[in-house]
């Protein structure tokens, strides 16, 4: 390894070991301190006409999305089995319907898919930062973050965008898609238990 003369002051220099990265230089000695070598922001910038959208991206936005259609034709049976099941006259009655309506075919469906679809947000995203990488886009938004997927907050879509943008002056149309089908999961899941609270509601004098 070659070594800088001892009059060469503290600071970081070129790893002889490695000149992809910097090596701190403390007047001395090398240390174990190492750090990349700063990349000017021009050195980010992708070049012009490369693409940015591609059907990985696509998978990743509306992916999570596919359970809805199951939610909103399976909860409801679910929860009017737990009404039905109800039985004021016993304090356990609360605690078995609501076990055995965790333990149902139906929960069980919507548990396991939701675990499923943010496996494959993770595989898409990755697929995706692969692509992007392979076009030419410098440093594109990590794929890692995909595995905010399995959570359901779409962290990588929306950092994938802006980056994106950073690198290419494009590809914002992500995070609006992205913005848009948040409000109306929105408005559709207030709506669905509007209509939910309500039946069950009615239902209620039945048992009181």
């Amino acid at each position: 390894m070659t070594t800088p003369a001892n009059s060469t002051p503290a600071g970081w220099y070129a790893d002889p070991a490695n000149p992809q990265r910097n090596r701190w230089w403390d007047g001395a000695q090398w240390t174990e301190n190492y750090s990349d070598p700063y990349t000017p922001a021009a050195a980010l910038k992708a070049p012009e006409g490369t693409r940015v959208y591609n059907v990985w991206i696509w998978l990743v936005v509306f992916v999570p999305y596919l359970t809805l259609p199951f939610l909103g034709a399976l909860l409801p049976g679910i929860f009017a089995g737990f009404m039905t099941g109800l039985d004021p006259s016993d304090p356990d009655s609360a605690t078995r319907v609501q076990l055995q309506m965790m333990t149902s075919p139906a929960f069980i469906l919507l548990s396991v898919s939701g675990w499923v679809l943010g496996a494959l947000v993770v595989l898409f995203s990755w697929l995706d930062w692969r692509w992007l990488k392979a076009a030419g886009v410098p440093k594109p938004f990590h794929w890692a973050w995909g595995f905010f997927g399995l959570a359901g907050y779409p962290v990588y879509a929306i950092g994938r965008a802006v980056v994106t943008k950073r690198r290419t002056g494009k590809g914002l149309a992500v995070m609006w898609v992205v913005i848009a089908i948040i409000v109306l999961t929105f408005i559709f899941t207030i709506s669905w238990v509007g209509f939910l609270v309500a039946g069950m509601v009615s239902q209620m004098p039945t048992y009181y």
